[in-house]
């Protein structure tokens, strides 16, 4: 774990190479009844994938840390191609894992998981469909370009969607107004191709769907997703008990910031702006925020001090945003190296400590299960709703050290925090809904399905008031939510684990000691069991269970309820 990641060479694989490694292992497995033969094959083609696995990374953080790079937007076209081919590869071992004789012997020596994500990866794939992956790879590729190319004029500066975003909870009402209405424009003006781009996305995925043999892509969404003990009805009744115990504690919440602005009215421009003494900032550069997060995880254990100097060490992190830098943030995992990247986008509000701690909980995550040698490599992580436990939970735990960060304001920070969390749950599951119902009517025009994203926005989110911008009062919000292009089905994860990093959070209020213990347990485990056996492991409760969801917003509104949020 000494490597710097500026010394981490590149070099794409070839593809003809791999295969014909691939095919060796393969044909090793198949021709062996010796199960210590077959599995030293089987970890033999794992750690080739993983090879791959961490040049595409390499790849991925090297383009979208500067999507101007000539060399690297190359490589990533050519990625967008080539991946497919992989995915292949990973379908044959699955299905030769699948169909063994040495299966039984096989399921002592490796996670169940490995075989349950086994089985949906074979349905995934055929070779027949891989010109439409390489299609559906392209189409995410140019929405990604498109949006890191915004160059946004406002008052002589010039903004990225980033950048602007920071202008959105802005002290002046009208710049808030203004910086809002650019990044309309910009969705505007490229409307015409950002329904071009998802209008082909939905026939190609259909298209995908239905060359497997599937019902939709709502049903090969799930598999790609890797849902293991849950399926659509869980997740409907879920939505029933957001719409029942979430939405109406989310709507008290934007009352509750209406009156404290005291404008009479909440606009959508008004929404990221809480107090009128501003909202929370942090205090100090990138990089004494960083050094304030070191001094954190030094205190918070000994293990996530080790675990952030490394970090610092190994240069595994960008944060800052800066022109024609990829939007958003991500952790990555760099497998040859055992190690994962952070990437962000800085802009001077609360979201860069809430990313930073967010992301970090991801890369420790990676840390612990590294720590815990776990194998294959396919197990080193849970499906992804588990996955953003880690991290949601961490912007959590984090909370005894936000001081460092805020100051005076953390009183304001905490409020702020936990009553996102709250109004986040009901956008996340609209964004999950509006996709089910996407991929259910693929012969919808983009009109329909506008008229559909607003349809569901009066439903989980009622406040809205869009008036005086025409393509949000259309529906055009979920052009900037970038999973519903480029992550189908994602989204859903995020609230599935809110609810559950809200669970550590009301026993860390709590002072319960097995909290901090239960959450390295977690992360500990990676993906050796699935999501709700997760749950059961770190003792939280299942967020599809019957009183889960009405259970935390009480815990929830007890707290928000005794905090004067006039005062802060």
């Amino acid at each position: 774990m000494n490597t710097h990641f500026d010394q981490m060479a590149y070099c794409r694989p070839d593809p003809q190479q791999i295969r014909l490694q691939a095919s060796a292992f393969l044909e090793t497995m198949k021709s062996t009844d010796d199960a210590d033969v077959f599995e030293d094959a089987f970890y033999r083609f794992d750690t080739l994938l993983s090879h791959v696995d961490t040049m595409y990374a390499l790849c991925y953080v090297r383009h979208t840390v500067d999507t101007s790079d000539e060399f690297y937007d190359k490589e990533n076209d050519l990625w967008d191609e080539e991946t497919p081919i992989y995915e292949e590869l990973h379908n044959a071992l699955a299905k030769l894992m699948l169909s063994s004789p040495l299966r039984e012997e096989m399921e002592k020596r490796l996670p169940l998981p490995y075989f349950l994500r086994a089985q949906c990866d074979a349905r995934c794939f055929d070779e027949k469909v891989v010109p439409l992956l390489q299609e559906e790879n392209r189409l995410c590729s140019r929405y990604d370009k498109l949006l890191a190319s915004a160059e946004i004029e406002l008052d002589g500066k010039t903004y990225n969607l980033s950048g602007l975003r920071a202008l959105t909870q802005s002290a002046d009402r009208e710049m808030r107004r203004k910086a809002h209405g650019k990044m309309a424009d910009f969705f505007l003006q490229n409307e015409t191709v950002l329904d071009e781009i998802f209008d082909r996305l939905v026939q190609v995925r259909t298209a995908v769907a239905q060359g497997l043999g599937l019902k939709d892509f709502t049903e090969l969404g799930y598999l790609r997703m890797g849902r293991l003990d849950y399926d659509r009805r869980d997740v409907a009744y879920y939505r029933k008990q957001v719409l029942a115990h979430v939405v109406p504690l989310a709507e008290k919440l934007f009352t509750r910031q209406t009156e404290r602005l005291g404008y009479g009215e909440l606009r959508y421009y008004d929404e990221n702006f809480e107090f009128l003494s501003g909202n929370p900032m942090p205090h100090g550069t990138a990089d004494q925020l960083v050094d304030a997060a070191q001094e954190m995880y030094d205190n918070m254990s000994p293990q996530t001090g080790d675990f952030f100097r490394m970090m610092r060490r190994c240069g595994l992190m960008d944060l800052v945003t800066k022109p024609k830098k990829a939007g958003g943030g991500y952790c990555i995992t760099l497998a040859d190296y055992k190690v994962p990247f952070i990437f962000s986008n800085f802009n001077g509000t609360a979201a860069d400590v809430d990313v930073l701690t967010h992301e970090a909980g991801h890369a420790f995550q990676t840390y612990c299960s590294n720590l815990a040698n776990i194998r294959p490599s396919g197990c080193m992580s849970p499906t992804m709703e588990s996955c953003e436990i880690h991290s949601m939970s961490m912007e959590f735990l984090a909370w005894p050290w936000t001081k460092l960060f805020f100051g005076p304001d953390t009183d304001k920070y905490h409020f702020l925090h936990l009553s996102a969390a709250v109004k986040f749950i009901p956008y996340g599951v609209l964004v999950d809904h509006f996709q089910h119902e996407i991929y259910a009517n693929p012969q919808w025009t983009p009109a329909q399905r506008k008229t559909c994203w607003r349809e569901l926005e009066k439903q989980y989110l009622p406040h809205k008031d869009y008036r005086g911008c025409s393509l949000l009062e259309r529906g055009g919000w979920w052009f900037r939510q970038s999973h519903i292009f480029t992550s189908p089905f994602y989204y859903i994860d995020y609230t599935l684990a809110q609810v559950c990093a809200l669970q550590f959070w009301q026993r860390a209020q709590q002072k319960d000691p097995q909290t901090w213990p239960d959450y390295v347990h977690l992360c500990s485990l990676g993906g050796t069991k699935t999501f709700r056996d997760l749950l059961a492991a770190s003792h939280l409760d299942d967020p599809f269970k019957e009183g889960c969801l009405q259970r935390i917003m009480d815990s929830v509104a007890d707290y928000l309820n005794g905090v004067d949020d006039r005062s802060l």
